[in-house]
């Protein structure tokens, strides 16, 4: 995972690691011990990425796209419907068939969250801000995913940071 770059790189290096775990617990032949771990970890990953996002990536979206509000708006709409998935995942037994069920879920729209990001919101970001500025987002980011809480908590509201753009 690079720690630094634009933040493009960023986070398309933290889907290519969820989605990594994604296809560990996909193949399959793993202990209800083994599958419970691995849930928990994706878990870990997407709540530091996506608490990273909301603090700094949305605010630089509603800033920099026209239509950047209404983008905010249904990317943090989709990571509360994710969140509310994992909270769900946290406390249940992998022995259950609802874990496995609500596990699949989780994968598929994580998947669709990161194909719209990655084939629409990502592109755009690159063609109207500058490489300094995609860069401090990237810096942002980093920072923001380290000292995230692991684990989901829909509850309270996350702090959200204004960005301003660098000139460029």
């Amino acid at each position: 995972m690079p720690q630094q770059g634009n933040v493009v790189d960023v986070l398309v290096a933290d889907h290519r690691h969820v989605d990594e775990a994604f296809r560990d617990y996909e193949n399959g032949g793993l202990s209800d011990r083994q599958r419970r771990d691995l849930v928990d970890h994706i878990i870990t990953e997407l709540v530091r990425h996506s608490v990273a996002e909301e603090q700094y990536l949305y605010p630089a979206v509603r800033q920099a796209l026209p239509d950047g509000d209404q983008i905010a708006d249904h990317e943090i709409h989709e990571h509360a419907e994710a969140e509310h998935v994992m909270k769900q995942l946290e406390g249940m037994d992998p022995a259950e068939t609802e874990f496995d069920q609500l596990t699949r879920k989780l994968i598929e729209d994580i998947r669709h969250h990161v194909s719209d990001e990655e084939n629409d919101l990502f592109p755009r970001l690159q063609q109207t801000c500058s490489a300094e500025q995609l860069r401090e987002l990237g810096a942002q980011i980093i920072m923001a995913k380290d000292s995230a809480p692991t684990r989901p908590h829909r509850t309270a509201r996350r702090r959200t940071c204004s960005w301003t753009p660098a000139s460029g």
